[in-house]
């Protein structure tokens, strides 16, 4: 009997966030396992809620909301989006250039499949989050991908960034803050990018879903206010901030000089119609999530539950023998790794097996995130922090087990 074998275009794709780790561990939960999971930003699973006024506001359109929708997105959420993206900067930005879909996932894959013809290439970060390699190889096109050292507290080098440009060259992707490293780039940065995006005449597709989860103080600069007259994509949504994930809202808004972004528009809005439209009751939460005063600030000050889970992760580091890490000024994530001069030869995805099938941890390998030979592992910062301080009592004992294994003697020596 013949197998039906599935597109060749897979065989390329990864998604490790919920990949054969995480179905070990449901395995081990059947078997009576408990689980520490460190690995998804899904706040609703980590006990956080949504907002009740956008509850609220749902609930006062139900009636609203059982036929199909514009394939934009309703026209007074968009024009919320809008006067937001005008408030931050954006230039030429109107409803009719807004989207909203279901989610940011979808509106990165149909931004890509308005974009792209096949061999064509986008410029990515590494790490990025693998969505962005995903959607690109779905749609024929070719990752290509520009560096995000820790050496470098995870910011990019621009001159790196233009040596990738080539004539396939059409867009240049960034996550800021980013996923999964918590990095949140300065302005000067952001600048430099731009101008490159300007002189190769590339278009700008910024992921900008944690725009609101930050720490210490740390100011998140929009990407469309200084791209100006350079087509640009700003991605929003309600999953993080709002902490409504399940609702699936996420949008786009494409700024930029009209007359170089028409044709591009219009191909977007064909996509939009084919799938009929995003979930409409949803959508109904996108006006006071964004008109009202914001709830994620009492999360991410000092004493709030995300500040103090950053705070273990980063005492968790400073007291372990083999980690160290760049403090996350932004999103729900860490990215530490293991010291090289404690662990020679480590391999983040035997390690994250050993995490978990020996300490019931469940985490996620660099390599995930497009890293090649990582030494690092993303850990969310949703759980309770004292689960937090748990987890590395438990990843410094599977790395003393490593390094033993490795060199006795330089175990010895790292205590």
């Amino acid at each position: 009997m013949v197998s039906i074998k599935p597109s060749a275009h897979l065989a390329e794709v990864r998604y490790e966030i919920r990949g054969a780790l995480t179905r070990r561990a449901r395995e081990l939960e059947a078997a009576g396992t408990p689980i520490i999971k460190l690995n998804i930003g899904n706040p609703g699973r980590y006990g956080f809620t949504v907002p009740n006024h956008l509850r609220e506001a749902i609930a006062a359109h139900l009636h609203e909301s059982e036929a199909y929708g514009h394939e934009q997105g309703l026209e007074e959420a968009r024009e919320a989006i809008a006067a937001q993206q005008h408030a931050r900067g954006a230039r030429h930005v109107q409803v009719e250039r807004i989207f909203i879909g279901n989610g940011v996932s979808e509106l990165i894959d149909l931004s890509l499949r308005a974009l792209l013809q096949p061999g064509d290439e986008v410029l990515l970060p590494s790490p990025d989050y693998p969505l962005w390699s995903a959607a690109t190889i779905l749609n024929g096109g070719v990752p290509r991908y520009y560096r995000c050292l820790a050496e470098n507290r995870h910011m990019p080098d621009p001159e790196e960034m233009e040596a990738l440009i080539t004539p396939r060259t059409r867009a240049v992707v960034l996550v800021n803050p980013n996923n999964p490293t918590g990095a949140v780039y300065p302005r000067a940065l952001l600048e430099q990018i731009v101008e490159i995006a300007t002189r190769h005449r590339l278009l700008l597709l910024c992921d900008e879903i944690y725009d609101e989860v930050l720490y210490d103080g740390t100011p998140f600069q929009p990407l469309a206010e200084l791209a100006g007259s350079t087509p640009c994509i700003s991605f929003g949504g309600l999953s993080k901030v709002h902490r409504a994930c399940g609702y699936r809202v996420g949008w786009l808004s494409l700024s930029g000089d009209p007359a170089r972004t028409h044709e591009y528009r219009d191909a977007l809005q064909l996509l939009a119609a084919l799938r009929l439209c995003a979930n409409v009751t949803a959508q109904w939460a996108v006006i006071p999530a964004l008109q009202d005063a914001p709830t994620i600030n009492a999360l991410t000050s000092p004493g709030g539950r995300l500040y103090e889970a950053r705070q273990a992760i980063l005492d968790g580091v400073a007291a372990s023998h083999y980690l160290d890490v760049v403090s996350p000024g932004g999103a729900l994530y860490a990215f530490p790794r293991v010291r090289s001069d404690r662990i020679a030869n480590f391999n983040d995805n035997e390690f994250a097996l050993r995490l978990l099938e020996e300490e019931s941890v469940l985490i996620v390998p660099g390599t995930s995130f497009n890293v090649p030979n990582s030494r690092h592992m993303r850990l969310t910062l949703l759980p309770q922090p004292t689960q937090l301080r748990e987890v590395f009592v438990r990843m410094e004992r599977v790395l003393e087990r490593m390094a033993v294994e490795e060199s006795p003697r330089a175990a010895v020596a790292a205590r």
